[in-house]
């Protein structure tokens, strides 16, 4: 098994049993299935059993896999309506697994990657689900940042100007050939960028339906999870890139998001996209949003540069995820379904 896969228990459980108050050993560790960027494993000690999520060993592009900050935003929200896991301890010390990690608890729920639940069987459960899911999403936006220490957490400024050069430069980075339909889509949020309209929240960053654990029954999130990119931002990009979901074509592929692309959202008791952000400004006391093709837009393009990263990660041998090679082939068909977006204005 490669690095990426395995731990070393024996070293592992020493460690935590000097720095984590009541951890005892011995353990097995477990990755996760899935596609995480930040390997994710099961940890079952004799303590209990809790979650290790490290960065992947390799050379890593510059503010990617950021473990410390997902580690610090999930202990500041621990005391807000935002539901996330207990976090215990973050280790800097890449000498004990290979590369930097944080523990947490073990959140023994549900979660669901087609956009569709197909494993309900009621429609009045599914309009509960996606409406928990607003609520959620609206709680996150209304969280005090300054109360919770969080202030400091993003920088100042335009957040979609800063993030349209962020992840232009990861893109570029990541590049493994010319994509003309990327190009054209990269170019056009640049000509389309609106002005700072100066709202700031706390943002996820990749706030969608397998990021998000419900109860056993299904009624309530009790963890939103993989807060890697979350940052203080616009509270738009979090709501477009989850409506973006909905836009994307259905997959029977397991661990894979699907979405509802030619399907009809209303027999299934699913909202439509409009419902989903009317509620979402019911929520939040405003009246519409504004530019909502870019918010979109810039929600494909920067799909498309995290999977041009996956497959960079691929290409170079320490992905997470052992199908990360064909996440690559993903890039160009989103950048077509935004530029679609463009063509229907």
């Amino acid at each position: 098994m490669s690095q990426v896969d395995t731990l070393d228990e024996i070293k592992l459980a020493n460690y935590l049993e000097q720095q984590v108050e009541g951890f005892k050993g011995p353990l097995t560790a477990t990755k996760f299935a899935g596609g995480q960027s930040n390997p994710t494993f099961k940890i079952d000690a004799a303590s209990g059993t809790y979650v290790l999520r490290r960065q992947p060993p390799g050379k890593l592009l510059k503010s990617a896999h950021a473990v410390d900050r997902e580690f610090r935003v999930l202990d500041a929200l621990k005391d807000t309506d935002v539901p996330v896991a207990k976090v215990y301890h973050l280790c800097e010390d890449r000498d004990v697994i290979g590369s930097m990690f944080y523990l947490m608890e073990f959140c023994d729920g549900n979660i669901f990657w087609g956009a569709a639940l197909p494993e309900i069987d009621s429609n009045e459960q599914r309009a509960r689900m996606y409406d928990e899911m607003n609520r959620v999403l609206a709680a996150l936006h209304s969280v005090d940042i300054e109360a919770v220490g969080l202030s400091d957490y993003g920088k100042p400024g335009n957040y979609f100007e800063r993030q349209l050069g962020r992840w232009t430069s990861q893109y570029r980075a990541s590049e493994l050939q010319p994509i003309a339909e990327m190009d054209q889509l990269i170019h056009w949020l640049e000509e389309h960028l609106p002005e700072d309209d100066g709202k700031v929240s706390l943002s996820h960053g990749d706030y969608r339906l397998d990021n998000v654990m419900f109860d056993k029954g299904n009624d309530k999130i009790i963890a939103v999870l993989d807060w890697e990119l979350s940052t203080l931002g616009h509270p738009y990009a979090d709501l477009a890139y989850q409506c973006m979901q909905l836009r994307l074509p259905a997959s029977d592929a397991k661990n894979t998001m699907s979405g509802l692309l030619g399907v009809d959202p209303t027999p299934l008791g699913i909202p439509t996209e409009a419902q989903y952000v009317a509620k979402y400004c019911e929520r939040m006391g405003i009246e519409k949003i504004d530019n909502w093709s870019f918010y979109l837009c810039f929600s494909f393009f920067r799909l498309g540069a995290i999977a041009q990263g996956v497959a960079k990660r691929a290409a170079d041998g320490n992905a997470s995820n052992k199908a990360a090679g064909k996440v690559g082939a993903m890039v160009r068909p989103l950048a077509q379904l935004a530029l679609a977006i463009i063509d229907e204005q």
